[in-house]
């Protein structure tokens, strides 16, 4: 046999293809353990939710069905609580105040709010971060420095107010905080003045989202300034002023520290809140059971017209 016989051979013989590679194999979590692990981490919000929410709305659901001073084991009456709460005038008085104070908050300190935010939100406007923090002070005051200043402000003998007021007008001295209906007025401004800057700075956040070709559209379509607000500005802001609207509610429908502060409620009961109702049943006459009744009645109805306004807003909508 020849070399070039060999050769040609060679050139002919078949090759084998090499064998695939297998792919190192990694550990795959089973689907057992991919399953549990997203309840896992939600699992803590659902623990502090049960212990700090669920749990003390029972207690206090069950605590109105009972007499209770405090001590001692608590009797159970049934409804009787809800049967006195229907009848007692000052429970009703309560809840006409709040709703004073939950109609200030709503008609009054959001519209001025969403003012202010236009205003910061003004293109040229100089020291505009330091407007944003003179609005905002109010709200991280103590409110027991709140009611210090204000008491010195509205002092019917040696108050600021009365004083300048005098000296403009001539005015005789104004008993702010010992007439009942200045008594109310005066809770109302002290309620706006400070939560009017907290909720500045969800407008001021949402308006300077609103895409500015929208503005410039108008513009060219011959929209003035006030047709840009209503066809323009309000509705693309409308998810944070729903949201503004809830928030003011809820928060004026507890109202506590402003009227006890400033005149415990009085004069008589004419600042009254359910909030310090509630405080007063527990804390001063040791109706436990009673006071929870009532707090269990300001959920109830908080819930329900926060429910309301969710859907009149279509908070929560698909759209």
């Amino acid at each position: 046999m020849t070399a070039t016989t060999v050769a040609h051979g060679a050139q002919h013989r078949p090759t084998r293809a090499p064998a695939p590679r297998t792919p190192p194999t990694r550990d795959r979590p089973s689907a057992g353990s991919g399953g549990r692990a997203p309840y896992l981490f939600i699992a803590p919000f659902y623990v502090l939710y049960t212990l700090f929410m669920i749990l003390p709305v029972g207690a206090a659901l069950v605590l109105s069905l009972t007499e209770w001073v405090g001590l001692g084991a608590p009797l159970f009456v049934g409804a009787d609580n809800y049967a006195q709460l229907a009848g007692d005038t000052s429970f009703h008085t309560a809840l006409l105040n709040t709703g004073v104070y939950v109609l200030v908050s709503v008609l009054i300190t959001v519209p001025c709010a969403l003012f202010i935010a236009q205003a910061l939100n003004a293109e040229g406007l100089r020291a505009r971060d330091a407007f944003r923090v003179a609005y905002f002070v109010p709200m991280v005051l103590s409110p027991i420095v709140i009611a210090l200043v204000y008491g010195l402000l509205l002092d019917t003998s040696y108050g600021v107010l009365n004083s300048v007021l005098f000296a403009l007008f001539g005015t005789p001295p104004l008993d702010w905080l010992g007439d009942p209906t200045l008594a109310k007025v005066a809770i109302s401004f002290v309620l706006v003045w400070r939560w009017v800057g907290y909720l500045t700075i969800f407008f001021l956040a949402a308006l300077q989202n609103v895409p500015k070709e929208l503005y410039e559209a108008a513009e060219l379509d011959g929209a003035g300034p006030a047709r840009r607000f209503t066809a323009v500005t309000l509705p693309a802001i409308k998810p944070v002023s729903s949201f503004v609207i809830v928030t003011s509610f809820i928060g004026a429908a507890q109202i506590f520290d402003e009227p006890y502060l400033l005149t415990k409620g009085g004069p008589g009961e004419a600042t009254l809140s359910v909030s310090m109702f509630v405080y007063r049943a527990a804390f001063e006459r040791q109706q436990f059971g009673y006071a929870a009744a009532a707090g269990v009645v300001l959920f109830v109805v908080v819930f329900g017209v926060s429910r309301l306004l969710n859907r009149l807003l279509g908070i929560g909508s698909a759209s």
